[in-house]
């Protein structure tokens, strides 16, 4: 007959540490979470009978004790677009270094899903990483006033933030564009809530103007490959030469479409993504992107975050951080059609 295994002894707690040790509960709860408040002695005698016990505090009792989970919570608008990759690595090596854990929340474009979610973080987590937030401004900052937060993409005054500045970069992609002869470009707008496509869109009407250039704004999409094939539909009906995708996804679909219907890239059409995503060099042409330190984004807003935690309610520290982008030129963008 098999010998059953004995049941696991339930673990060591303060209770069974203060029955040893004679004294009241609340004593060793000060002992090993305060120990400046009880006496050399009994913190010495309550410390040696812990250590006997091997008493392991849980993790539930160290945040009570010391109002820190030991957590981070990142909350991305969409797990599966490569863009947020890199946050992700960003933000879970540079908490790694700080002995963090990271918590990830795919918001799925959401407002309503990330207000939801933070409402059942703010007493799990120490802080949190908003990337690219489909939130209002007022949700964002009653949210800073209540935990730490840090933005990426998003910019409210108070609200640490980190920006990624591809406005500039959209710059740089007109002026190569209109050294290339093209006088209309199409621009793929992104979805309505986003705040990065509305400076996008700010940065190229701007830039048009100064260069002569005619603008036709296209959209909003959803920022995913499957948007690619009406973005280029519609690029092709605005009689646009070139175009400017809010996204390398979509612009890697607008890619798809061209050569289903037998565009061809650059000779009939020149085309611009952003965010120089895994992925964008291995399209067929590769794309002509603005290339982005995103990996650096989610480190550098890390490290705001966790800043503020050290310091507590009310502390200062640095509140906004812009990383610049640039043009990176490959194959899809050429010579405008005669």
């Amino acid at each position: 007959m098999a010998q059953q295994e004995k049941p696991a002894p339930d673990p060591v707690t303060i209770r069974d540490i203060a029955a040893v040790a004679g004294v009241a509960v609340s004593t060793v709860s000060r002992a090993l979470s305060r120990p400046e408040r009880v006496s050399p002695a009994t913190r010495e005698k309550i410390a040696r009978i812990a250590a006997e016990l091997k008493y392991v505090p849980s993790a539930q009792a160290r945040a009570l004790s010391s109002g820190r989970t030991g957590a981070v919570a990142l909350l991305v608008p969409d797990v599966t677009n490569p863009f947020y990759f890199d946050i992700i690595r960003g933000t879970q090596h540079q908490l790694k270094a700080a002995g963090y854990t990271q918590l990830l929340v795919d918001t799925e474009e959401s407002a309503e899903v990330e207000a939801e979610a933070l409402g059942a973080l703010r007493r799990t987590c120490d802080g949190v990483v908003l990337a690219a937030s489909r939130l209002s401004d007022p949700a964002i900052v009653e949210a800073a006033s209540q935990l730490p937060v840090v933005t990426i993409n998003r910019g409210i005054h108070g609200v640490p933030t980190v920006i990624i500045d591809t406005p500039d970069s959209m710059g740089q992609a007109l002026e190569h564009l209109a050294s290339l002869g093209h006088r209309q470009v199409a621009y793929a707008a992104g979805p309505v809530g986003s705040w990065s496509n509305a400076r996008r869109l700010r940065a190229i009407e701007d830039h048009a103007e100064r260069l002569g250039l005619r603008i036709s704004r296209l959209g909003p999409f959803a920022p995913k490959t499957t948007s690619g094939a009406a973005a280029a539909d519609a690029a092709l009906h605005s009689g646009a030469s070139a175009g400017i995708a809010f996204n390398d996804l979509i612009g890697i679909g607008m890619l798809q479409r061209f050569a289903a219907r037998g565009v061809r890239v650059p000779e009939d059409f020149s085309l611009v993504g952003c965010d120089d995503i895994f992925g964008a060099d291995f399209c067929n042409p590769p794309l002509t992107t603005m290339t982005a330190p995103v990996e650096q984004a989610g480190r550098v807003a890390i490290t705001m975050l966790l800043s503020r935690i050290a310091q507590g309610p009310g502390g200062a520290g640095r509140e906004l951080a812009v990383l610049p982008t640039h043009l990176t030129v490959r194959q899809s963008t050429g010579q405008a059609p005669a």
